[in-house]
């Protein structure tokens, strides 16, 4: 009897984690408008469009040899986020880094970062939550996303 509900709540736990990734929806704009439109619409604080660029994503699977890291820090007291390049086993590899802000307030706020060890951006966010995003672009001519953080304001 315990072998027979050990493997029923086994394949129950299968079976929600099955339909559990099944059961996303694709968000769709107002009706009429195409993605263009959406874009050049003005955003505004607390706005669906300011909170959609709020919204973190996966960032990509860079292969071991290219690998390098970038460390968005915690915001200092004003709202500026430090970012900071770390280097890795892909340093000598890498052409650029561009870091993008998105912050609470609807705006978008694009910088490059230095590709030495321990180069640092300060990008000027908000008192409140916002978004950081860095690609590192490659000289074989990829593009990763190797960050996609949300920073809050720290409240101490």
């Amino acid at each position: 009897m315990q072998y027979k509900t050990t493997v029923l709540v086994i394949l129950l736990v299968c079976a929600a984690i099955a339909f559990a990734g099944c059961t996303g929806t694709t968000p769709t704009g107002p009706a009429g408008t195409s993605p263009a439109d959406t874009a050049k619409a003005e955003t505004y604080a607390g706005s669906p469009a300011a909170e959609a660029g709020l919204i973190t994503s996966p960032t990509d699977v860079v292969p071991e040899n290219n690998a390098v890291t970038v460390t968005v820090q915690e915001k200092v007291y004003d709202g500026t986020i430090p970012v900071v390049f770390n280097g890795g086993t892909g340093q000598n590899l890498v052409k650029s880094i561009e870091v993008t802000l998105y912050t609470s307030d609807g705006q978008v706020k694009t910088a490059s970062l230095g590709i030495k060890k321990d180069d640092t951006v300060d990008l000027k966010g908000t008192r409140q939550t916002d978004r950081v995003v860095v690609h590192v672009s490659e000289m074989n001519g990829q593009t990763y996303k190797v960050a996609d953080v949300l920073v809050p304001y720290r409240e101490h």
